[in-house]
């Protein structure tokens, strides 16, 4: 039997601790089925310790004042991939989302305005429910 395992890539941070924010809009339910990740339908977003995603996209920098707004940003779009929430009514608040918590975060209003800019014109893709990263196999023995 090879020695193999399967995985998905894509991701660099790890969250440590689970982080809590209020959001300024809410689902319909609770979305509470996922290992990682629960939305309240009072607008409490919930991600829980070992969250793993990719940081800031495209062509940037990953500094402290993008980390907590890609965390809850990865969060969000993530629940749109598994079709908990409607990527067509959700995802400009999503991008919004991120927007303002990385000017809360210290991030110029031009940068964020260009985050913003960014994920509304090419993240189309990472909140499609038919888009899914496909699984990877590693390992003495796998076909890779």
């Amino acid at each position: 039997m090879p020695d193999c395992i399967t995985y998905r890539g894509g991701y660099k941070y790890q969250l440590i601790g689970d982080y809590e924010v209020q959001l300024d809009f809410k689902p319909d339910r609770d979305l509470d089925d996922l290992e990682f990740i629960k939305f309240f339908a009072s607008g409490r977003l919930l991600v829980k310790d070992g969250y793993a995603w990719d940081g800031p996209s495209g062509p940037t920098i990953d500094t402290p004042d993008f980390m907590r707004g890609s965390l809850v940003h990865d969060a969000l779009y993530q629940l749109m991939r598994e079709g908990k929430l409607d990527h067509q009514v959700h995802r400009d608040k999503a991008d919004r989302t991120l927007q303002r918590i990385c000017r809360e975060d210290g991030m110029s209003a031009l940068r964020a305005s260009w985050v913003y800019q960014g994920v509304h014109h090419f993240g189309d893709t990472a909140a499609d429910p038919t888009h899914q990263r496909s699984p990877k196999k590693a390992g003495c023995g796998c076909a890779h």
